[in-house]
């Protein structure tokens, strides 16, 4: 492991240090980068509500790792407008920082930020990495949030492809979250030159490490939760709906729990609890026999463990070529094997590892498949999972990479 004399560091993120990802994504790594020597200053943008209630404590934290915090409030309204308005605030604040304390260089993470980031590279000639984090636009299109026929969006929608290849071309170093993303670049013409890294959404895996879960924290969830000791339980950790195949994953649910009674659902996530039963009922899930609530992630690890077996469905779209599901990092810490389908690497890592099952297509024929298997699933060693996900999420090598590509930009 090396280190560098003090290097100031401006990190650009339109998404908030208060927001989940924020905490998983983004502050578990600079903290780890400050102490192989860079000096950060983050510069996000919260939402009102989680700054309210998560403010102080991610500003103890980042003052902990020795990071300068410079939280902007967020606009939800109105669209477009909205972020126009954002934006140029990012850029005035980032222009008045970089004043101040002469930044190195400008890690920019996604689309919005790489637009401030290239313009200061432009008028100062500071370095710049593009930290892509997926094919932003195409998102916005693939969820229905940009409907190309109506021409504003479009127009916005070609703007941003325009702006992607500027900063693929002109940033010093370029990350993307999967390898299925690089290698569709790389096939494109214009950027077969390109140096593309590759780092996915890792997971603290001291954090989330089964082993640190003793067998009576297992059984004080079990018992908060009114699931009894000789249940099995299968999980879900994340947001409802959007992206997620709520529908699908309550279809797999309801056959399970026809035949195989003895299941309960838990179902973590920071949504509504009677909205998500609401939509179970409607699929005709036994709700009695299911746990929604939302898990700070200081206590996540504890309540992951008491699961069998955990279960996404995510959209397969264009856009989700370049897609890493945090939560497939953090279950395989936990040693969870995981039924999923193919989105960005997890086909390949579930195919390659054998750490779960893929189901990629969504007929009761094909779901009925994986619950079959269900019992070599289960019988799937926590320690060949986690082995597995130390190789391929843990966060210390994640740090490790951004290192050596900082160390790569600034020579």
């Amino acid at each position: 492991m090396g280190f560098v004399t003090k290097v100031n560091v401006l990190y650009l993120t339109y998404d908030g240090l208060t927001d989940p990802l924020g905490q998983s994504q983004v502050l578990p790594y600079l903290a780890g980068l400050s102490k192989l020597g860079y000096s950060f200053t983050v510069l996000s943008f919260e939402k009102k509500e989680r700054f309210q209630k998560e403010g102080d404590q991610i500003r103890k934290i980042a003052g902990e790792a020795g990071i300068n915090w410079v939280p902007l409030s967020f606009t939800a309204k109105p669209p477009v407008l909205s972020k126009i308005y954002d934006r140029n605030r990012m850029w005035r604040t980032a222009l008045s920082l970089h004043k101040k304390q002469g930044f190195s260089l400008i890690h920019c993470r996604s689309y919005v930020s790489a637009e401030v980031g290239l313009r200061m590279k432009k008028k100062f000639g500071v370095k710049m990495l593009f930290d892509m984090r997926g094919f932003w636009a195409d998102e916005k299109i693939d969820s229905g949030q940009w409907k190309l026929s109506n021409p504003l969006y479009k127009q916005i929608y070609l703007h941003y492809k325009k702006k992607e290849k500027e900063f693929l071309l002109q940033s010093d170093g370029i990350v993307s979250l999967t390898q299925a993303a690089k290698t569709y670049l790389l096939q494109q013409p214009a950027y077969r030159h390109l140096s593309i890294d590759v780092i996915p959404c890792c997971a603290d895996l001291e954090h989330f490490n089964y082993e640190r879960v003793g067998e009576e924290e297992k059984a004080a969830v079990r018992a908060s939760l009114h699931i009894p000791t000789e249940a099995k339980v299968i999980s879900y950790v994340g947001s409802f709906g959007g992206w997620y195949m709520a529908e699908e994953m309550f279809t797999f649910v309801k056959l399970l729990q026809a035949q195989r009674p003895e299941y309960c659902f838990l179902f973590l996530t920071k949504d509504d609890p009677a909205l998500v039963k609401l939509e179970a009922e409607k699929v005709g899930i036994d709700t009695a026999r299911m746990s929604v609530l939302y898990i700070n992630r200081k206590q996540l690890p504890s309540y992951i463990s008491i699961s069998t077996c955990s279960l996404f469905f995510i959209r397969n779209t264009f856009s989700k070529t370049a897609s890493s599901p945090t939560k497939h990092a953090e279950l395989m810490g936990m040693g969870v094997p995981v039924i999923c389908n193919t989105i960005g690497d997890t086909g390949n890592i579930i195919s390659e590892t054998k750490t779960g099952m893929l189901v990629d297509q969504f007929e009761e024929r094909t779901l009925q498949a994986a619950i079959d298997a269900l019992p070599q699933i289960e019988a799937i060693s926590k320690a060949h999972i986690r082995s597995c996900g130390k190789q391929l999420f843990d966060l210390k090598e994640g740090v490790q990479k951004y290192f050596k590509i900082y160390q790569a930009i600034l020579g």
